[in-house]
């Protein structure tokens, strides 16, 4: 026997998948690209300034690269980097992380904050874009 689905089920469940669609609206890492540009103050993709090197960022343990000197509260954070954890820090990184030094005020725009790290998920671990040094003397 084969399951029967009524209509009002169907509708419902057409109804649930487009609300999931529209909850996650696509991302653009070219745009993410031009967002980036404000982080570049302090930060680069593959080399530590002021801010740590963001190369290899996504899966990577809060406040583990080596030889940049984190804030106390961003070590203990025991937060791994994700699209939800960068997310939430995006937003607001002092009342994500208390005691960080990252004196920067957030991305209050969502989806620009979706631009920006569908960027970073694209070159975090791109060869020509990045190196894996933690230090560059700069020109």
């Amino acid at each position: 026997m084969s399951p029967r689905v009524s209509s009002a089920g169907l509708s419902a469940l057409c109804c649930t998948l487009a609300l999931i669609a529209a909850a996650s609206p696509e991302s653009d890492p070219r745009h993410g690209e031009q967002i980036y540009q404000r982080c570049l103050a302090c930060h680069a993709l593959g080399y530590n300034r002021t801010g740590p090197r963001h190369c290899g960022l996504l899966g990577r343990r809060a406040g583990s690269v080596p030889g940049y000197p984190y804030s106390d509260a961003m070590r203990r954070s025991g937060i791994v980097w994700n699209r939800a954890t960068l997310d939430a820090f995006l937003a607001a990184p002092t009342r994500y992380v208390k005691g960080t030094t990252m004196g920067y005020a957030g991305i209050p725009d969502p989806q620009e904050r979706r631009d920006l790290i569908a960027f970073l998920a694209a070159v975090s671990h791109d060869a020509d874009r990045c190196t894996t040094t933690t230090e560059k003397v700069e020109p």
